[in-house]
């Protein structure tokens, strides 16, 4: 596994950044003739990265009909609900881009969650070309991480961080009690690029941790995140990352 960092000033030059590594990413794929198969998370970070996606050059010079988007995690609410992480994704990128309604696979949040993970799954296996360990191997996954360590919908102290067979799995949020539909590590870790996006200083103690011991058992699911023949990447803003 290849593990990189990379630092930025604030939010918005992380996002800006970000916007020209996916479009050099898109581009390349495109020229191979294939599709770029992407699993997308929500958050304030990812929605600056959208949003600067659906403005020039980004919005018509993509080939956007060579991006296939999946979720990493999504919240069991309707697409129309403020919590949904399609909404916010919508709102702020696919609404303003000519993408394939085909190309576009959201989990759905307001089907039973049970009966929703082996649905996307069966998506999921059906879109994306199987990697080393026989799990789907996407080209590129995207991650948040919570003030807890958490990543996706994959909470510390969770029985469905051990899942091993699955590619998704019905989670809980353990405050709430909300149900939501996550991927698993199985698949996280057999994509070909991970990468965290991360700012604010809440994030900066869980994340000194990972740095300093990520080879030692730690209780952040973050820190589980490992693509043995990936790239993982850490896109960081100082205020999360002050010891960088």
């Amino acid at each position: 596994m290849e593990k990189k960092y990379y630092l930025f000033e604030d939010s918005a030059e992380l996002a800006a950044q970000l916007a020209v590594d996916f479009k050099d990413a898109v581009s390349k794929k495109a020229a191979s003739g294939g599709s770029l198969t992407v699993a997308l998370s929500g958050g304030h970070t990812p929605k600056a990265f959208f949003e600067i996606l659906a403005e020039a050059p980004y919005k018509e010079g993509l080939p956007w009909e060579n991006v296939i988007f999946f979720w990493g995690d999504e919240r069991c609410v309707p697409p129309d609900n403020d919590e949904s992480n399609f909404k916010m994704t919508n709102i702020a990128l696919l609404s303003h881009i000519d993408i394939p309604a085909s190309n576009i696979h959201r989990v759905l949040g307001e089907y039973p969650p049970t009966n929703e993970t082996l649905r996307y799954e069966k998506v999921i296996e059906e879109n994306v070309a199987a990697g080393g360990n026989g799990f789907p191997s996407f080209d590129w996954i995207f991650l948040g991480m919570g003030d807890d360590g958490h990543t996706a919908s994959l909470f510390p102290g969770a029985s469905n961080l051990k899942e091993m067979k699955k590619i998704c799995v019905v989670a809980e949020h353990p405050e709430t009690g909300q149900k939501r539909v996550s991927l698993t590590f199985p698949v996280i870790n057999n994509a070909k690029r991970v990468s965290f996006l991360v700012a604010g200083e809440a994030k900066a103690p869980v994340f000194k941790e990972i740095l300093e011991k990520g080879a030692n058992p730690l209780p952040y699911p973050a820190s589980m995140v490992n693509p043995e023949n990936g790239v993982l990447e850490w896109y960081l803003d100082k205020a999360a990352a002050p010891e960088l």
